[in-house]
């Protein structure tokens, strides 16, 4: 019997061949810690008599949620941090360099076929160059860092199998909330959603880390993307034949198969106030909004800035709308600073952000108040996410965001 790809990197970590519903110990590759749970694994860490971490070089520190500061409280994150960033000998921190989702992959601390643990649910995003990765909480996090070890259930695996090239106007992030709302928020718990056909494979890596990063809104454990040239050139790395067989056997057992023809996708929302209230950005055209958000680990990379200054340019945020953007890294801030972007969007009015989780958290940079509507890139639209309960928000990809800000009303990208 052939295996899936959560099946082979499971296997291969574990010395011999599992299956789903095995519960594994596995070897942990490497570890996240963002800045609001730091306080608490440190804690756990020391009531569970550890004394030294397993490997310091394999764990990493970011600082996302919460710089700058936007409470009294958020500077003891920082200084219990820090405190044990130095006690441990943690070298790998982040303060203020972008979000932890893109940061793990761009500084390159995760390589297809690893098996990586955060203190955030869209770990899931590092599926994007085929690794398994996955959010726990803090009392597993302080027993990684002791052990080094995690025990998992091996999950089933849904098949998305996707042809074709998607219309003018479509993204990935257009993509993976139509399947979410196919799936529905519970659709995948436990689940392993693994993504193939010739759409994936015309995609950046950029646009499959948007689609790992939102598998977790159907409840999925992880998701994953076989490791392709595109995956090698952006780790840094040469593909070995282990990690080029990271695709689904032909004969693996797949709980279920999902396919789409990629020319029948449309660009879409999720309304307020469920990730699977999915419907078409037609149905909703012309609803006015007053603030538009173009960032977040989901869709704050590059080619998002690229698409939103190519509608924008030349043209003019609508008079009361706001429109915030946030890119998802320094990095990615400073590329677009280099090629102009960056001037295009503030030209058209864009208020541009550090670097960050602020305004996806709800904490800084633009919260809402009620009666408000935004339009937003990012992964989730509960009520009191970006502000008061009586906040709506919608998402969409950075092409419909950007259009709208420029309409002031919810508005299809031009096609």
């Amino acid at each position: 019997m052939g295996q899936t790809i959560i099946e082979k990197i499971v296997s291969r970590n574990v010395g011999h061949d599992v299956h789903p519903g095995d519960i594994v110990t596995v070897h942990v590759d490497r570890v996240m810690i963002h800045d609001i749970f730091i306080p608490f694994v440190a804690e756990k860490f020391e009531e569970m008599g550890f004394q030294k971490l397993w490997d310091p070089d394999k764990v990493v520190l970011i600082y996302d949620h919460l710089v700058p500061a936007s409470q009294v409280d958020d500077t003891r994150h920082f200084r219990i941090g820090n405190a044990f960033a130095e006690k441990y000998g943690m070298k790998n921190i982040h303060r203020s360099d972008g979000i932890c989702h893109q940061l793990m992959t761009e500084a390159l601390y995760v390589k297809p076929g690893d098996i990586v643990f955060g203190t955030d649910s869209h770990t899931t995003t590092y599926g994007c160059v085929g690794a398994f990765s996955s959010g726990i909480g803090y009392t597993e996090m302080a027993s990684i860092l002791g052990t080094g070890t995690m025990w998992i259930k091996v999950p089933e695996t849904i098949k998305v199998e996707i042809e074709g090239t998607l219309p003018k106007g479509v993204a990935s992030k257009d993509i993976i909330l139509k399947l979410i709302g196919d799936l529905r928020a519970d659709g995948a718990t436990y689940q392993a959603l693994e993504f193939c056909g010739s759409t994936v494979e015309q995609m950046s890596i950029a646009s499959r880390m948007t689609m790992a990063n939102m598998a977790i809104e159907a409840g999925a454990k992880c998701a994953l993307f076989t490791p392709d040239e595109k995956t090698a050139e952006y780790c840094q790395i040469e593909l070995t034949d282990k990690e080029r067989s990271l695709t689904g056997d032909a004969d693996a057992r797949y709980i279920r198969t999902i396919r789409y023809q990629a020319e029948d996708f449309v660009p879409v929302l999720a309304c307020p106030s469920q990730v699977d209230n999915i419907h078409p950005v037609s149905e909703l055209s012309g609803t006015p909004i007053d603030q538009v958000f173009i960032g977040s680990c989901t869709n704050g990379r590059l080619e998002d800035l690229h698409t939103a200054a190519s509608i924008l340019k030349g043209k003019k945020v609508a008079p009361f709308v706001k429109l915030i953007v946030t890119p998802a890294s320094r990095k990615i801030y400073e590329q677009a600073l280099a090629d102009g972007t960056m001037s295009i969007l503030a030209e058209a009015g864009a208020i541009i952000t550090h670097p960050g989780c602020g305004l996806c958290c709800g904490r800084t940079g633009g919260i809402l108040t009620d009666g408000e509507r935004v339009i937003a890139t990012n992964n989730r639209n509960f009520l009191g996410r970006m502000g008061t309960s009586k906040v709506e928000i919608f998402l969409a990809s950075p092409a419909t965001a950007a259009a709208s800000a420029v309409a002031g009303k919810i508005a299809l990208p031009e096609l």
